[in-house]
């Protein structure tokens, strides 16, 4: 069924989509000459946002990159992998690997999305090392359970609005989760996304003569070497003791934080993970090992990110972004609002792929607007969580740790993908307008 529509998009998209890396130089030569057309801004004037901007991703990207890092060596520890390669047997069939692959991507992308971004890719390929299942569909189907993260626990937009002191909060006060990511609307999206999504991706299963296949010892994680124990040193590298006291005291920590009230967010689930990592691993020299397979596939991250950062800086420093919000603004009523705040907030999403950044671009726009026109502003909040969401289906920005995880390029999955990204925007853009 699907998989004809997916194909000539698959084929698309293998085509003629570049490398992120060289994306994101197109993207930024894109945006810097549009502030320059449409801003009326001197190109030094929009070299200097560029280069004053370009390390503001710098505490983020190591935050990305440690996702990337930490989720890989707390999934090569011998337990998990145990659990996910458990958990693989549950599909007999290719279709009940893309189905699961899917629904546990958005369970976990659900509660937290760094969490759902390792998970679903190591667990797709824990599927692959059991069945024959069209690799690149596999770990795209991990990839598109990322979407509903912004209306889940982790959600940055929601979240912000519910803390006291927020920088909108003369506006609108506090909007409580029960307002927005616990609403009857939100709650409705995120369970028609965890029936349609899952649907989606197995009706895109190529046929077989189509399916691009991966060989299993590709993709198994790399043994470790055996080592002597004569020297004190090797002694300290294989202790159980010494890993055990660090490790379950970072736990300790983590105990203490969540009983007084402490929430999940990406540092707390960096820590998590280091931590089990090196209780897991048991000595030091194993998670060294599996420190040097992570950081292999962290590339993408280091390189790509301060370009995003510069990006963001002119969109947000001449005036694009808030240009580009206002002109969807201008022609929208009360009832179509939220519609708007959505499509606006993904094509923003585009060129400024940061949730907290996004909505302190968009939130002095689409609020007074909503307040204009009587519109409901947990909804129109929520709209522009959907849509930076949304979009993350073709935003390589995000793709990278699962990429890196799972060893494929951004072409391989974003035709996939890209047909998700249209079925989706239409169950959004109608749960938003009339649920």
């Amino acid at each position: 069924m699907l998989n004809a529509a997916a194909k000539p998009l698959v084929k698309l998209v293998d085509r003629y989509l570049p490398d992120p890396y060289i994306f994101v130089l197109l993207l930024s030569i894109v945006v810097f000459v549009a502030a320059v057309v449409l801003e009326q801004q001197s190109p030094l004037q929009v070299l200097q946002f560029w280069g004053d901007g370009f390390w503001g991703l710098l505490t983020f990207s190591m935050q990305m990159l440690l996702v990337l890092v930490t989720g890989f060596m707390l999934a090569s520890t011998p337990l998990v992998t145990g659990l996910l390669s458990r958990l693989a047997t549950l599909a007999k069939t290719a279709g009940q690997a893309i189905i699961l692959v899917t629904v546990v991507s958005l369970m976990a992308s659900w509660l937290n999305w760094g969490f759902g971004l390792v998970v679903g890719a190591l667990f797709a390929k824990a599927l692959a090392r059991q069945l024959q299942v069209d690799y690149r569909l596999l770990v795209a189907s991990a990839y598109s359970g990322f979407i509903v993260w912004h209306g889940g626990l982790a959600g940055s937009i929601p979240l912000t609005i519910a803390t006291p002191g927020h920088f909108t909060e003369a506006q609108i006060g506090i909007i409580p989760t029960s307002a927005t990511i616990f609403a009857g609307f939100n709650l409705l999206l995120v369970a028609l996304l965890f029936l349609v999504i899952p649907l989606v991706n197995y009706l895109m299963q190529p046929k077989a003569g189509d399916s691009v296949y991966v060989d299993p010892a590709k993709i198994q994680d790399e043994v470790l070497p055996q080592s002597s124990n004569d020297r004190p040193a090797d002694k300290l590298e294989n202790s159980l003791l010494l890993a055990w006291l660090v490790g379950f005291a970072g736990l300790a920590y983590l105990l203490q934080y969540f009983s007084s009230g402490g929430g999940l967010n990406l540092n707390i689930v960096n820590f998590l993970f280091l931590f089990l990592a090196i209780v897991l691993h048991g000595t030091p020299r194993r998670l060294l090992h599996s420190l040097q397979q992570a950081i292999q596939g962290g590339a993408g991250i280091v390189i790509q990110f301060p370009f995003y950062a510069g990006i963001m800086a002119i969109m947000v420093q001449s005036g694009l972004a808030q240009s580009m919000s206002q002109w969807f603004v201008s022609f929208a009523t009360a009832e179509t609002l939220a519609f708007w705040s959505f499509i606006s907030a993904g094509i923003v999403n585009i060129f400024v792929p940061s949730g907290g950044g996004q909505w302190a671009v968009q939130a002095p726009i689409m609020l007074p607007a909503a307040l204009e026109l009587g519109a409901d502003v947990n909804r129109i909040a929520m709209a522009v969580a959907w849509g930076d969401a949304w979009t993350n289906l073709i935003q390589p920005f995000w793709a990278l740790p699962v990429l890196a995880i799972a060893g494929l390029k951004a072409k391989d999955i974003m035709g996939f993908c890209l047909l998700q990204l249209l079925i989706t925007g239409i169950i959004i853009s109608l749960v938003l307008s009339f649920a």
